[in-house]
């Protein structure tokens, strides 16, 4: 189970992750891209950090809505239309929930990377968030299908994400400001992936913290 103070501390780990690598994030950036990913998700994600604790008495689908109007609002460049819409879909697929079973988080997952599917028009291969998210969720389902629970899942999830962020190294990029770049693209690691990466990572570790709390 996932529960409304997890998501809320979710939200908050990651804002303090993208916080401490912002300047790893733009440096990515820099290689092939506008040179502001970190920038700007820093600047997203402190905003949504001041309205976490305005969000306690809110179920999981308004705050996750609340996070991407936020985003969108604030985020310049194509990681706020990216990172609003899955949100956005993400709160969708938990209407009225308070808590989240192990099948409610992968609604949540799949739904979130539908949303970027569409919005961004990316395929796996294109050097995009979707190569880190894509193989995420389909070891998120399996160890679902194989009855793990949450935390068991997302772990299997955070090692398919950390290796799919290590396999945009050597793609090139067809998505993007560093599609414009075409070979050269190859060798550097992808900003999105890197930051979509500690999206799942932060969640993991709020996972890893309430287990250690509770034994």
């Amino acid at each position: 189970m996932l529960s409304q103070p997890q998501i809320l501390q979710w939200l908050q780990a990651y804002a303090t992750e993208i916080e401490q690598n912002k300047t790893y994030l733009t440096e990515l950036d820099a290689a092939i891209g506008d040179a502001d990913h970190g920038i700007n998700m820093d600047r997203g994600f402190k905003k949504v950090s001041i309205l976490l604790p305005t969000l306690t008495d809110k179920d999981i689908s308004n705050i996750l809505k609340t996070v991407s109007m936020t985003l969108i609002s604030s985020i310049g460049g194509a990681s706020g239309p990216l990172y609003g819409t899955w949100f956005l879909r993400a709160s969708t697929a938990v209407v009225d929930k308070q808590e989240l079973t192990e099948q409610d988080v992968l609604g949540l997952l799949q739904a979130g990377l539908d949303g970027v599917l569409q919005r961004g028009k990316a395929q796996l291969g294109d050097k995009t968030m979707v190569d880190v998210l894509s193989p995420a969720i389909v070891a998120f389902e399996q160890a679902v299908g194989e009855s793990k629970g949450t935390l068991e899942a997302m772990q299997q999830a955070v090692a398919k994400a950390q290796k799919g962020l290590q396999e945009t190294i050597p793609m090139q990029a067809k998505k993007g400001r560093a599609s414009y770049l075409g070979e050269r693209s190859i060798g550097h690691q992808d900003p999105g992936g890197t930051s979509a990466y500690l999206m799942l990572k932060s969640l993991l570790e709020v996972l890893e913290s309430s287990q250690t709390t509770n034994h």
